[in-house]
């Protein structure tokens, strides 16, 4: 989960001016944590509040991304999530957007079996986005993360996707010159998970994803989760963006990871 934030803080300052390369500082006072933590972080909330089963975790998501993403009107909500967030009457709205998948990493963090996570990954989905490609692509960054904990390989991750999701055909050397700013599931989670795919480790991950362009924040956020599953996370990067955190978000991220991952 730390991963996806770690992402979305690194492709802050990248989302509207891309750096079509690997070569960057990963962290600089430009770089702050948008709402691509600030969900993924109103989902370990929501597994957190839910009851055995998780038949009520569509019913947490809705009061934990209220709840949580309220204090934070300016940390680049998109237009139709920001109405639902402060609706008095939140319905889903058929969104496919990639707002979808960035912030579903803990559900495959936090489920028992592949197809909890699945499960999981839907209901904190379809409260906002029930479009079908927006599901898919919230199971598919899903999947992906539980596959990656444990114990798949990578060419055992990728052909699930490609079989399963997304054709996996192409490189990111392949679309680096073409690819551009795309909000939908489609356009960005392929792409994200290629970024892990061609990885050697999780920074190697962080910076491929970087390097494709596109809406920077949310497909490093994406890759993130993803590649710390597989990789883990250096202690270096885990300290810096620590310090991106406040006070709200710290002792989410805190409670989360020793409920499900034993720290």
């Amino acid at each position: 989960m730390l991963g996806a934030i770690i992402g979305d803080i690194v492709g802050s300052r990248f989302e509207f001016n891309n750096h079509k390369s690997k070569q960057f500082e990963l962290f600089t006072p430009e770089c702050f944590p948008t709402d691509d933590s600030i969900m993924t972080l109103a989902v370990a909330q929501a597994i957190m509040d839910s009851r055995a089963g998780r038949s009520d975790l569509g019913q947490c998501a809705v009061r934990a991304m209220r709840e949580i993403g309220r204090p934070y009107p300016d940390c680049g909500y998109g237009g139709r999530f920001f109405e639902w967030m402060y609706s008095d009457r939140p319905q889903p709205y058929n969104s496919f957007g990639n707002g979808a998948a960035m912030r579903v990493s803990p559900c495959g963090f936090a489920a028992a079996s592949l197809e909890e996570a699945k499960a999981m990954s839907r209901a904190v989905t379809e409260v906002t986005h029930n479009h079908p490609e927006g599901i898919k692509g919230a199971e598919a960054a899903t999947v992906a993360v539980y596959m990656a904990l444990h114990g798949s390989t990578l060419p055992e991750i990728r052909d699930e996707i490609n079989a399963h999701y997304y054709p996996m055909d192409f490189t990111l050397d392949g679309i680096r010159a073409s690819y551009r700013f795309n909000e939908t599931c489609q356009g960005t989670v392929p792409q994200a998970l290629m970024a892990f795919f061609e990885s050697t480790d999780f920074e190697d991950a962080i910076r491929n994803a970087i390097s494709v362009g596109g809406d920077s924040d949310t497909l490093a956020a994406i890759t993130g989760g993803v590649a710390q599953a597989y990789y883990g996370i250096p202690q270096s990067l885990r300290e810096r963006a620590l310090s991106y955190l406040d006070e709200r978000m710290t002792p989410i991220l805190t409670a989360f990871e020793k409920t499900f991952m034993g720290q």
